[in-house]
């Protein structure tokens, strides 16, 4: 939506504002490139929501009904502790172990994966990756119950977060345990790819720990204090990375080559930087009823976000008055007016702007991988999806 992201309406579209304040309905599309598809909606549980004949929204569905029973097997092989922290994580169970029928997630990581190796490698690629696309989703949830505790996040997905229900030990360890049954199911992949697909997925965990303890460095100083450059970084490291994972493996799968890899990681990288983009955008101005989070939560968290260290290095006179509210105690009743300042000081234009920019690369390098415009049209319709969103 291009006037605010607390729009409660059914549409989740985001027009975003060029640098210099013009404003553009979408990113530049790369020559060659499929054209963009029209919005998504999504419920309340974080599942694409129904919108008949929308390419990302069946891929998304049918990549979520491939891995899942290769998630529950998996998560089923876990010792019953771990395994209940697990499947009420995931959504499955409640916190008394019945069954729920709460979504776990838009399964955005194992489309690509999947989407990747069909691509490059047809349908007989896709089915041959589905268990690499389970363990790139393992990671993913290993890293949401990590950052919980870290975070102290109360809520994920409309419901309380797994360490307020189980503690903060049994959320850690669970989380460890999802990451050993990553690793475990590529190991036990029969694929001639799933050694390398291993590796890679090894050097994004280290990529993504290293982009956390950046992330909780960068805390613990001024907002003033923190460059563009670094949080950018930072957010590559902690988003970017494993969506780039997951574009290049699917393109192992496909038995692609070194130079297409690394483009399909290069395109799920820049695809993942506009998702943090907008994300830290949603995570000021975000309507609580559509992203299950507090209002202002990650300014009450004081957060380095992308549009909060923008808005810092400004230099203009809400620059200045917002690190002033930063330095302070401050009370809910005053988070409107630091997003009220944010704003004024540039940061929610730049993280627009920025993100038009970074889909625009993620564009080039997608018809680097896959000049084919009719075979990239899934893998744009994904990267559209987690762009054009409000929760």
């Amino acid at each position: 939506m291009g006037e605010s992201l607390t729009d409660t309406e059914s549409r989740t579209e985001t027009t975003v504002p060029a640098p210099g304040g013009r404003r553009v309905a979408e990113p530049r599309r790369a020559a060659g490139a499929p054209e963009r598809r029209e919005p998504i909606e999504t419920q309340q549980d974080g599942r694409p929501g129904p919108a008949e004949g929308h390419e990302a929204v069946m891929l998304l569905e049918r990549a979520r009904a491939e891995v899942d029973p290769v998630l529950r097997a998996a998560v089923g092989s876990l010792p019953g502790p771990m395994r209940r922290i697990a499947l009420y994580h995931l959504g499955w169970e409640r916190e008394d172990g019945t069954p729920a029928e709460g979504g776990s997630g838009k399964a955005i990581r194992p489309a690509l994966v999947l989407t990747a190796a069909a691509a490059l490698g047809g349908p007989e690629a896709r089915a041959g990756a589905v268990r690499a696309a389970a363990a790139v989703e393992l990671v993913h949830n290993f890293t949401l119950l990590h950052d919980d505790v870290m975070d102290r996040d109360a809520t994920r997905r409309h419901r309380p977060t797994a360490w307020t229900v189980f503690g903060d030990a049994d959320a850690i360890l669970a989380g460890d345990a999802l990451q050993a049954l990553a690793l475990r199911l590529l190991v036990e992949d029969p694929h001639p790819a799933s050694p390398a697909a291993a590796a890679r997925l090894a050097d994004c965990v280290v990529e993504l720990c290293a982009g956390q303890h950046a992330d909780t460095a960068l805390e613990r100083r001024g907002p003033g204090e923190v460059t563009l450059d670094e949080v950018l970084a930072m957010a590559e490291a902690k988003t970017g990375a494993l969506l780039g994972s997951a574009c290049a493996i699917g393109g192992l799968y496909a038995g692609a080559g070194d130079a297409d890899v690394a483009a399909l990681d290069a395109f799920g990288r820049e695809a993942g930087l506009a998702f943090q983009l907008i994300d830290d955008v949603i995570g000021i101005w975000g309507d609580p009823s559509r992203t299950g989070k507090p209002v202002g939560a990650d300014l009450a968290a004081r957060k380095k976000s992308l549009p909060i260290v923008a808005a810092c290095a400004s230099g203009t006179p809400a620059a200045a008055e917002l690190a002033e509210l930063y330095a302070r105690p401050h009370d809910k009743e005053d988070l409107d007016h630091i997003a009220l300042t944010v704003e004024r000081a540039g940061g929610r234009d730049w993280a627009q702007g920025q993100a038009a920019d970074r889909m625009a690369r993620a564009m080039q390098q997608l018809a680097r991988a896959v000049p084919d415009p009719e075979a990239a049209g899934g893998l744009l319709a994904l990267a559209e999806f987690v762009t054009r969103r409000s929760s």
